[in-house]
C-alpha cells in the first residue's frame, strides 16, 4: 500500500492539515502514529482507511478488506451488543463468536449500545473491525479506556493479523506496541509525516488506583455486571 504525496483539507481554502506524505506499507508490516492532540492522526489514518479522500495525491494497494476502529465507537445506536455484531456479520460475512470470550465480552453482549461505559464499546469497535480477517487494520488510539487483560492481549492480535500477512497501522499516545519488534513510527508534525529510524523505549504503564463510586442501591447490580464485564475488579463497599 503507498501513499504518494497525499494532502488534505477538510474543505476548500482552509488549512491543509496533511501535505505531501509519502508512505509505503506492505504485507506483515505494524506501524505506529505518533503525534500531538490535533496533529492529524486521526485523520491519516482515516485516509488510510478509506474513510476520507485526499485533497491531492494518491493512495493505491490498499486491501480489499479493511478493518478500522475509531477512538470513541458510536455508540448511540438502538441495538444490542449481539444484535450490532450479529448485523455486521451478515454484512461480511464474518463470525464474531470467537472474540467475545479472548476480549472478555461475555457478559456485555444483551447490553445496549448507549448503556455501554468507553472501553466496553471500544470492545464492540474492535471486535467489528476484527471480525473478517483485515488486510488493514487501522486502530485508532486501541488502548484507550480498555481494561489490564484486553490491554494485554492487543500486542498478541496485531501480531498474528501481521504474522498471516495483514497490515496494522496503530496511532498510540500510550505505547502499547513498544515491546513488539519491528515496529515501524511515523511521527505526524506540522502537517508533515516522517518515519523515525530510531528506536523508542517501551513505556511504562502507572499502576491502577483504586476508585471509590457511589451508585443508587437499586442500580448496583447492574452497575457492577458492566464494571466486570469491562475486566475491573470491583465489589460492593459495605453500606452504612
Amino acid at each position: 500500500m503507498r501513499l504518494v504525496n497525499v494532502s488534505y483539507s477538510y474543505r476548500r481554502r482552509a488549512p491543509t492539515v496533511l501535505r505531501g506524505v509519502e508512505m509505503a506499507l506492505a504485507p506483515g508490516d505494524v506501524a505506529e502514529v505518533v503525534g500531538a492532540n490535533g496533529a492529524g492522526k486521526s485523520t491519516l489514518l482515516r485516509l488510510m482507511a478509506g474513510l476520507a479522500r485526499p485533497t491531492a495525491g494518491t493512495i493505491s494497494g490498499r486491501p480489499v478488506v479493511v478493518g478500522f476502529a475509531p477512538d470513541r465507537f458510536p455508540a448511540e445506536q438502538p441495538f444490542t451488543v449481539t444484535a450490532y455484531l450479529t448485523h455486521q456479520a451478515r454484512i461480511r460475512r464474518a463470525r464474531f463468536e470467537p472474540w467475545i470470550d479472548r476480549l472478555g465480552m461475555a457478559l456485555l453482549m444483551n447490553e445496549r449500545l448507549r448503556d455501554l461505559s468507553k472501553g466496553s464499546a471500544h470492545k464492540v469497535g474492535l471486535v467489528q473491525a476484527l471480525m473478517a480477517e483485515p488486510g488493514l487494520l487501522v486502530l485508532d488510539e486501541p488502548f484507550a479506556g480498555l481494561d489490564a487483560d484486553t490491554r494485554a492481549e492487543l500486542p498478541a492480535i496485531v501480531t498474528e493479523v501481521a504474522g498471516r500477512g495483514g497490515m496494522v497501522v496503530v496511532s498510540d499516545h500510550q505505547g502499547g506496541l513498544r515491546g513488539l519488534p519491528s515496529v515501524r513510527r511515523w511521527a505526524v508534525l506540522d502537517g508533515e509525516v516522517k518515519e523515525s529510524t530510531g528506536s523508542t523505549p517501551p513505556v511504562t504503564a502507572a499502576p491502577p488506583a483504586d476508585v471509590v463510586v457511589t451508585v443508587p442501591a437499586d442500580e448496583v447490580p447492574a452497575f457492577m455486571a458492566r464494571m466486570r464485564g469491562d475486566g475491573y475488579q470491583a465489589r460492593e463497599l459495605d453500606r452504612a
